[in-house]
């Protein structure tokens, strides 16, 4: 064991661990700011430390060996100890401290950063990793339990999971401002679907949330457009391709220039709640569990800040 230890060092997993991630020598080394040759050197030290291969070419494609699979699971154990060391450290400190890994919904990609904002000044020792997922990938990440938290509007029943909501989400449904819809009084919900609705695609939020409601009310949901973006949505509206439902939080500015409107619809706004989501029995390092209470301490503070954020553009709708 001691021989072992001699001969491997954090670096050499750090790059073991990258290549695994990424199955490419090349991409792996771009990454790390390394040579392909360095990134190739650095593996076979391992390999010959450990005397069994860890990665093969089968074709072009880098396929990882059992003893690769093996020792990536101990590599992941050894970088998590160490991220719980530094946080502990940091807490003796009476800082917190280490990485807060959060995957965030796409459509929350527009609120997380002011909760982000207080969160690091109060906490400035935090690094804040993000990553962007619809919602079934953020379904599975949980399942998975890949990150500390993972942002969603959506929060699925039955599932161990432990939620947090923090914010209301405003579905609206929007029309360019030279729609004919906006010429007619009293425009039902049918009439607003059957005018070449554009949809996310399926998995996402606020898709499910369209759906819920549609059978909810018994309407019919035939999507004339499928866009994976609220940005490729809302400009393919402001194009006069259609009709969309987007959270409010995305299109503040298109409302505020009058190049979207919404329409009065009957059971519109659809509403639905941002929420913070982990497995349920997770043990919190100290930066989630700071930033789960920041979020629960100031949800008085972060939904005003969003009042007045959004007030001036409703009064202009």
């Amino acid at each position: 064991m001691q021989k072992l230890a001699n001969r491997l060092s954090f670096r050499q997993l750090q790059v073991f661990k990258t290549v695994y991630l990424l199955k490419s020598y090349s991409h792996a080394g771009f990454e790390l700011g390394l040579t392909q040759p360095a990134v190739s050197s650095q593996i076979r030290q391992i390999e010959q430390a450990l005397a069994q291969p860890l990665f093969e070419y089968i074709g072009r494609k880098l396929y990882c060996t059992a003893a690769g699979d093996r020792l990536f699971k101990t590599t992941e154990i050894i970088f998590d100890q160490l991220q719980t060391l530094q946080a502990d450290i940091g807490e003796m400190k009476g800082q917190v401290s280490g990485e807060l890994n959060i995957a965030a919904v796409n459509t929350a990609q527009c609120v997380l950063p002011y909760l982000l904002k207080g969160f690091m000044t109060q906490h400035p020792q935090v690094i804040v990793n993000i990553k962007s997922v619809n919602r079934a990938q953020g379904i599975q990440r949980l399942t998975d339990n890949v990150d500390h938290i993972v942002i969603m509007g959506m929060v699925p029943k039955g599932k161990p999971f432990a939620a947090l909501p923090f914010l209301d989400n405003e579905l609206l449904p929007l029309v360019s401002p030279n729609h004919p819809l906006l010429q007619q009084e009293n425009v039902s919900v049918s009439e607003f679907l059957s005018s070449r609705l554009i949809i996310r695609e399926p998995g996402s939020g606020n898709r499910l949330a369209l759906e819920q409601h549609c059978q909810h009310v018994r309407e019919k949901l035939a999507p004339f457009l499928q866009i994976d973006s609220n940005d490729g949505i809302k400009h393919a509206v402001m194009a006069g391709l259609g009709v969309c439902v987007l959270p409010r939080l995305s299109v503040i500015a298109e409302l505020q220039n009058g190049s979207l409107k919404t329409l009065p619809l009957p059971g519109f706004p659809l509403r639905r709640s941002w929420s913070l989501v982990y497995p349920q029995g997770k043990h919190p390092i100290p930066a989630m569990r700071a930033f789960i209470d920041y979020v629960q301490n100031n949800i008085i503070n972060i939904e005003t800040l969003f009042k007045e954020i959004t007030g001036s553009q409703k009064e202009k709708v």
